[in-house]
């Protein structure tokens, strides 16, 4: 692929030069003659790379998907332009039950026990969290593993059971609009205002590894923002830095913010 070597270094500054060159080289199999080429599931951060990739890729589209709308976790398809068949990204949905009297049970606590089976993160996507239970979207031959093996959460009985895709209703997210002024574009004033909590727990959540820009580990609490970064704050949820809109006598930054909720 031309540009190949330009991306990858473009990508390895992110800590993504590994990622772009897999991601480069499905849609390579795919020039060559393959219908379609899926990826393992990848950060909302990745579809910029794709979308770099199948910009210098002729006659190939780009498609994602992470087992059901709105997904966060997803999957890349390159894909022959001509081609119009189904593509099969391999997902499968896994219903994980436990007694409702547990239903403290948390997202964290899930994830912290697929770790800790050893499954790689790349092999399962979104975790939908639900009073009684919860979906695990995963890899195909990832079904019959979990079934055998995920057998507790925290010391909780669960059972794993495989559901229709078709079931999983759309995500539904609430936004939020806020438009605020900071002293400067540094990342822990940023989520001081964006997360309403102080600089000094922002800086902490930071330095704690609480904090990712967009999906990768934040480098710092004096980290330059910049239009379309996006903020996770674990417990807090995400944010974009949607735009500066100006600047205040007082030498402020106007910004506006976008949270999800």
């Amino acid at each position: 692929m031309k540009n190949r070597d330009r991306i990858i270094r473009y990508y390895k500054g992110s800590d993504n030069g590994e990622l772009a060159a897999r991601l480069i080289d499905l849609a390579d199999s795919v020039a060559k003659g393959r219908p379609y080429a899926v990826s393992e599931f990848v950060t909302p951060g990745a579809v910029q790379i794709g979308e770099t990739i199948q910009a210098s890729a002729n006659g190939i589209e780009l498609r994602v998907f992470g087992g059901y709308q709105g997904a966060e976790r997803v999957k890349l398809a390159f894909v022959q332009a001509e081609y119009g068949g189904t593509i099969d990204y391999g997902i499968v949905a896994c219903r994980v039950s436990w007694d409702a009297r547990y239903r403290l049970l948390s997202h964290r606590d899930v994830l912290g026990s697929l770790m800790g089976l050893g499954i790689d993160r790349s092999r399962f996507g979104d975790i939908i969290m639900a009073e009684d239970g919860a979906v695990i979207l995963a890899d195909g031959p990832l079904l019959t593993y979990l079934k055998q093996n995920f057998l507790k959460i925290a010391m909780v009985h669960v059972t794993v059971d495989e559901m229709d895709l078709s079931l999983i209703a759309p995500k539904e997210e609430k936004v939020k609009e806020i438009k605020t002024t900071v002293a400067s574009m540094r990342l822990d004033a940023i989520a001081s205002s964006g997360f309403g909590i102080s600089r000094t727990k922002a800086a902490e959540a930071i330095k704690g590894d609480r904090v990712q820009v967009n999906w990768q580990p934040a480098k710092g609490p004096s980290q330059e923002i910049q239009e379309g970064d996006v903020i996770s704050l674990r417990g807090k949820g995400r944010m974009e830095m949607v735009a500066i809109t100006g600047t205040s006598r007082k030498g402020r930054i106007g910004v506006l913010l976008r949270r999800y909720m």
